[in-house]
């Protein structure tokens, strides 16, 4: 794959171009070739396509050098989750977010009620709530910010107590993207991301990434990936691969309508609360300063409105979709507790919004037709 680069050298939009390349050579391919192959001949480091291919491997390069570290793709972001649980024994103690991905959250309760699992659920914004349950816990599950609250975990305050604790310390970053933080660098052992989100940027494809500097751990969560068999498709990598390119680009876009937006909103008197940290009115505004490098694209509001008003609002939208996803170049919002799963620490009246790339008054209006189709004054 692609050499002669000094990664460290080079800003993320340049990174998420360079690569990931084939390495260069007179009329070679400038993109990886989709590898259809199940079958190799021998002799090779592949040996078998659940346990390697091409397209793959230009792809881990690319988050590898986004994220610094070694990347392992999965076919879901949910995939790449339980691999990372698989490294823990029975009955182990692991520390999660009481409020955090309903996925995520709704494993480990299974997990924790067959007693596969000991787990503490936390509100991990809460650092002494945090540190409080950490002895004796092999695993400090973190995600930053969190999803749907879009709150901000300490992280170089909880993960250096996780160290100390002798856990394996694991972030999953999906929301922020190596554009706003890098969870290696603030001492993580290993950073996730549902690569189906942002990175991919398209909703188009299903994959995820486990991403660690760590031999030990890489080496663990190969051998659950090829034995577990949760392993990509080649034209997922690939498409996921052609996503990343413009990653850098959506990413800032998205950005700066989600603060736009998040203004516009904080201001309505129709909103009662507005989750954003990039506001400087928001409670974890200044702790994001800290040791993010941007605010991210998602924002969740609560209206001022009964259930049956705020569904009519989500559905009545004409730009944004009322949807289960995010981190696409489309703006996506749903009223989460419609899901049985979802945390009951998250309002009723919560609306997550992941802020995509279209302009951004026409964003405000087709929110502002919504309030008017849901009559709410």
């Amino acid at each position: 794959m692609s050499k002669g680069h000094d990664w460290k050298k080079l800003a993320t939009e340049s990174q998420v171009v360079a690569a990931g390349r084939p390495e260069k050579k007179p009329d070679g391919a400038l993109n990886p070739a989709i590898a259809l192959n199940s079958t190799f001949h021998e002799g090779g480091p592949i040996g078998y396509g659940r346990y390697g291919n091409e397209a793959w491997s230009a792809l881990e390069e690319a988050i590898s050098v986004l994220e610094g570290g070694k990347t392992l793709i999965f076919s879901s972001g949910m995939a790449a989750i339980s691999s990372v649980f698989s490294l823990l024994p029975q009955g182990a103690i692991i520390v999660a977010a009481e409020n955090g991905y309903q996925g995520t959250t709704t494993m480990l309760k299974k997990m924790h009620e067959a007693k596969k699992l000991e787990v503490r659920f936390v509100n991990l914004p809460n650092t002494d709530e945090v540190l409080k349950a950490l002895p004796g816990a092999q695993m400090l599950y973190l995600e930053s910010p969190t999803n749907p609250a879009i709150e901000v975990v300490d992280l170089p305050v909880v993960i250096a107590a996780g160290k100390k604790a002798g856990s394996i310390v694991v972030v999953d970053s999906t929301l922020a993207t190596p554009m706003v933080q890098n969870p290696l660098a603030l001492g993580a052992d290993i950073a996730l991301h549902s690569v189906t989100k942002y990175l991919s940027g398209h909703s188009d494809i299903l994959l995820g990434c486990v991403v660690t500097n760590d031999e030990s751990i890489f080496e663990r969560v190969e051998q659950a990936r090829r034995y577990g068999g949760a392993i990509p498709g080649p034209f997922e990598a690939w498409i996921a691969l052609r996503g990343l390119r413009t990653f850098a680009l959506r990413m800032q876009r998205s950005q700066e309508n989600a603060m736009e937006l998040a203004k516009r909103l904080e201001k309505d008197p129709r909103v009662l609360k507005v989750r954003y940290p990039g506001l400087a009115s928001d409670p974890y505004h200044e702790r994001a300063k800290s040791f993010m490098k941007g605010f991210g694209a998602m924002i969740s509001f609560e209206v001022k409105a009964d259930i049956a008003q705020i569904d009519k609002m989500c559905n009545s939208s004409t730009l944004i979709t009322n949807a289960t996803s995010l981190g696409g170049v489309e703006s996506i919002w749903e009223r989460r507790r419609r899901w049985a799963t979802e945390s009951h620490t998250i309002p009723e009246n919560l609306i997550r919004f992941s802020v995509g790339i279209e302009a951004v008054d026409d964003l405000w209006s087709d929110i502002q037709s919504c309030f008017l189709a849901a009559k709410i004054n």
